[in-house]
């Protein structure tokens, strides 16, 4: 049985981490890992709440060597991991003193610096399973989607390669998302580790805060990031050192915001396209079309179940959840998510196209379009949410009648002082129910 490095780093003096302004060796990693690994309780199962990227990643580590497993829910929520709680037995949770919970036994991150145990660069099974990722299905229990540690690594080095990290050297990553996702794990931690980079320990969110981030960082820097965060980033106008690369995922980005992006930065921007049932699937620039590529090994079908992914890092056989035009077996189109497709007085739009229109309307700062569930007797009416504190209800639907076609203009249209994103800047469809039935109550003029 074939044994997989945790780590792509060949020196213990390379740097693999960065914690501010403060460089952190392999040697320091591989201690920290060490600690944290004798301090873990003798469980199988573990929701990983670390705040700090460096220490999710130690954690990660001490988790292998210990035999356990990541689990990796789609929120934090107390139900959530309620409902893990009664299917796992035994889980726990390690913190580092950020995100806590009183749901699960916490194991507190133990102060490892001084305990002076050196630890062999460890190497885990490719079979061994290293997380289990979460999809909420259209019931709301979380889907339970295992990971092996050998596709895990195989899908790091195979992105690796498609963005021109492979063998890159110093280059860190400085990740606006958390680590807890399947975005975040890859391209956030997994890609630095396995492929000798680094990664910052923090997870800014402010434009201020990224810039400090990426200006502690000596050599090549990669911002990883989603369309609601470079949004921001490019709201307020600041200047960046420079980047070898920008990272987008989570959302589709509009090619203009993409080609502002690469302007203001001077670096190319790539997506990510993926889900959790099979991770990352595939990547593309999005300046220079639509078409998305699939990673290394990654193989694409369609048959009378619809489009279908294998092959590569891809743990087994899945379907696609979105809707996608093939090209061939490496190539294709987004078309869109199928729950997202509305037909309106026999008109058809996707929830991401009236989304982009929308979001690109000079004055808005945020905002969506929201389908509710039917209600007997009720006809189920297509409405927004928006986030525009300076532009009056009359332009805004002005701009949009310009944009759409009037079956699907909101109705209502709220105006909200913020919109209920979690960590990795998704919006979901729970937290737009509650915020519908808030909205409602108040009126669409409130």
């Amino acid at each position: 049985m074939s044994a997989v490095p945790f780590l792509g780093h060949r020196d213990r003096s390379a740097v693999v981490a960065w914690r501010g302004a403060q460089p952190l060796t392999v040697a320091d990693f591989l201690t920290d890992v060490a600690g944290v690994a004798r301090a873990l309780p003798d469980r199988r199962f573990l929701v990983n709440l670390c705040g700090d990227r460096c220490r999710f990643a130690v954690g990660l580590a001490a988790a292998l060597l210990r035999s356990q497993v990541s689990l990796l829910p789609p929120s934090h929520a107390p139900e959530m991991l309620r409902a893990l709680k009664q299917r796992y037995a035994g889980l726990y949770a390690l913190s580092d003193g950020g995100a806590r919970t009183e749901v699960l036994e916490t194991i507190d991150y133990p102060a490892v610096a001084q305990c002076g145990e050196e630890l062999e660069a460890p190497a885990f099974a490719s079979s061994q399973e290293a997380a289990i990722a979460f999809t909420s299905g259209s019931t709301g229990e979380p889907a339970p989607h295992p990971k092996s540690w050998g596709r895990l690594a195989l899908g790091a080095t195979g992105e690796a390669q498609c963005l021109g990290l492979y063998g890159a050297g110093s280059v860190a990553l400085v990740a606006t998302v958390p680590p807890q996702h399947m975005y975040g794990l890859e391209s956030s931690v997994l890609l630095a580790l396995r492929n000798g980079l680094s990664l910052h320990a923090a997870r800014p969110f402010y434009p201020a805060d990224i810039r400090t981030a990426l200006e502690q960082i000596a050599g090549e820097r990669v911002l990883v990031t989603t369309p609601v965060h470079l949004r921001a980033l490019l709201a307020e106008e600041i200047s960046l050192p420079r980047l070898r690369l920008i990272l987008c995922a989570t959302a589709p980005l509009p090619a203009d915001m993409a080609a502002e992006a690469e302007a203001r930065y001077g670096a190319p921007l790539h997506e990510i396209y993926g889900f959790t049932e099979a991770g990352m699937v595939a990547t593309r620039r999005t300046t220079s079309g639509e078409r998305w590529h699939a990673l290394p090994g990654v193989r694409l079908w369609r048959d009378d179940r619809g489009v279908r992914v294998a092959g590569g890092h891809v743990e087994r056989e899945v379907g696609f959840t979105d809707v996608v035009e093939l090209e061939d077996e490496h190539t294709f189109l987004l078309h869109g998510r199928s729950a997202d497709l509305v037909n309106i007085a026999g008109k058809r739009s996707s929830l991401a196209y009236l989304n982009q229109q929308l979001t690109s309307i000079e004055g808005v700062e945020d905002g969506v379009f929201f389908m509710p569930d039917d209600t007997k007797g009720v006809t189920t009416r297509l409405i927004a949410f928006v986030v525009a504190p300076c532009l009056p209800r009359e332009v805004l639907m002005s701009a949009l009648r310009g944009r759409i076609d009037p079956a699907f203009l909101p109705r209502p249209l709220y105006y909200v002082d913020r919109l209920p994103r979690n960590a990795t800047g998704k919006l979901p469809r729970e937290a737009l129910c509650l915020l519908a039935e808030t909205a409602a109550a108040r009126g669409p003029d409130a």
